[in-house]
């Protein structure tokens, strides 16, 4: 299959879907969030798109046969359904009566929580393998009053940290979502594989020394592996590249500094040791699209 003809499934494709659909249920934050309350506003395809976004939906009744990197799915009531980044996915089937509430969000969203990510990180590799997840009537409530927590909260587009509040509400959901799974996450349940012990102890090794070293050399010798195994395993399980894994440790690190300490860019620049001012400025620049005092400013 040419992924580079595949149809991509993204925000942009959502934002498009929404504005020809006025009157629909639906609340967006940017080009980083949505949420829904109607399946009819979801730009599924039915052939196979590949999600360059997180779609997590609650089924409320009726079927829906998915596609999943090409393995069949059957979604049917009181089952959550989590659609992760770069895989692909196909709208097989779904009855007249299918009814589910949706939340979507980019990858720059769901990078938000990599404070967290090692924490919740077994979640992520067990979503990827088993993406229906059974729920009881009060797990399911509960996901159901996050979605609408959300709702409310997104609308509130004169709550200047709207999207924080909605990244903190989202990182709460996963983990309970977490433990919904964790009977199914028992060590021993699903032993490790060798390439996911080496990514998570990249992960370790790039939250503890990101501030002082951005090169993939120094973590690969650091876990006596070269920089080419390193970053095959590191693209081969996240979908991320190695350094893109370190630049967004960065970046987050940056953001945060910047939104919420009293610190000068001078003196962030010297914190995540960059060898002055400029040269940190154009690294923000270069991922973000605009300037370190610009970004405080927002």
């Amino acid at each position: 299959m040419n992924t580079d003809t595949m149809p991509i499934i993204d925000l942009s494709t959502v934002q498009n879907t929404v504005q020809n659909l006025p009157n629909k249920g639906t609340t967006m934050i940017d080009h980083d969030f949505a949420i829904f309350d109607d399946i009819s506003d979801i730009p599924l395809m039915d052939y196979p798109s590949r999600v360059n976004v997180c779609i997590l939906a609650i089924c409320l009744r009726g079927k829906s046969r998915v596609g999943i990197n090409l393995e069949e799915y059957t979604l049917s009531g009181d089952q959550a359904f989590i659609v992760m980044p770069d895989q692909i996915l196909q709208c097989l089937d779904m009855t007249d009566d299918f009814l589910g509430v949706y939340i979507v969000f980019s990858k720059n969203f769901l990078d938000s929580i990599l404070p967290r990510l090692k924490e919740i990180l077994p979640l992520f590799f067990y979503l990827k393998d088993h993406p229906c997840i059974d729920l009881t009537e009060d797990e399911r409530d509960n996901m159901l009053d996050y979605h609408s927590f959300l709702w409310e909260k997104v609308k509130m587009t004169k709550n200047i940290f709207r999207k924080e509040v909605a990244q903190g509400l989202l990182l709460s959901m996963f983990y309970d979502l977490y433990n919904i799974c964790a009977p199914n996450l028992k060590s021993g349940t699903h032993p490790k594989s060798r390439q996911r012990e080496i990514f998570e102890q990249f992960l370790n090794e790039v939250t503890s020394s990101f501030k002082s070293e951005r090169s993939v050399n120094y973590y690969a010798k650091k876990m006596y592996l070269t920089p080419k195994h390193i970053s095959w395993v590191v693209k081969e399980i996240s979908g991320k590249t190695a350094g893109e894994w370190i630049d967004d440790f960065v970046i987050l690190e940056a953001k945060s500094l910047l939104k919420s300490s009293d610190m000068s860019i001078q003196q962030i620049a010297e914190e995540l040791h960059f060898s002055n001012q400029s040269f940190f400025g154009k690294y923000f620049k270069h991922y973000t699209g605009i300037s370190p005092k610009e970004y405080r400013a927002k």
